[in-house]
């Protein structure tokens, strides 16, 4: 994905790379609010968007020197570390949780499940989603499903596939790409249709 900006944020890095403060504060400036929206999307929590944002910037700023333009932009860069970090973030959350001790049966909670609208309203979400999952090709899919599914990352899918990084990373954009043109354009219809 290639931003405008983005020779301007690749010459930002490579001063930030030199310990360049005032580069680092402006490529901050210029790219924050990306890297947050992608963790308020995964992670569903403000407060938790606000921490995995500081810890990318505090990763950029500690290993700017490894960052290379020739493998990728600053904007694919910055975008993984957030969902790196917010897939990382999700799963200590579930940790955590699993670890809380239950609640005593004794106790009279409200039920847990939604009511018959709402379960119906996502039923049709899921039907109109596994379809358009399945007009996938099949590689495609499963490397989306993985992902975003089982929580698998690029390198762990990569592993478990057999595969290359890159091919993996491809089918996923591949994928996704296919996946909202057939969402946006309503699943068995073809954009421009």
């Amino acid at each position: 994905m290639r931003l405008p900006g983005e020779n301007t944020w690749g010459d930002l890095m490579d001063r930030v790379a030199l310990g360049d403060e005032d580069a680092f504060a402006r490529l901050y400036d210029a790219t924050s609010r990306m890297v947050h929206g992608v963790a308020c999307r995964i992670l569903g929590n403000l407060a938790d968007a606000e921490e995995v944002t500081l810890d990318v910037y505090n990763q950029v700023w500690r290993s700017a020197r490894s960052f290379q333009r020739e493998r990728g932009s600053v904007t694919a860069w910055l975008l993984m570390l957030s969902r790196t970090r917010s897939l990382d973030k999700l799963r200590a959350r579930a940790t955590r949780q699993r670890n809380v001790e239950p609640i005593d049966p004794r106790f009279d909670a409200p039920s847990a499940t939604a009511n018959p609208e709402d379960q119906s309203a996502a039923a049709q979400q899921r039907a109109i989603l596994l379809a358009a999952l399945n007009r996938l090709p099949q590689e495609q899919r499963q490397a989306l499903e993985m992902a975003y599914f089982d929580g698998l990352s690029h390198s762990e899918l990569a592993d478990r596939l057999g595969e290359p990084l890159g091919t993996v990373k491809t089918r996923i954009r591949l994928g996704m790409m296919k996946l909202k043109d057939q969402l946006q354009f309503g699943v068995g219809q073809e954009a421009g249709a």
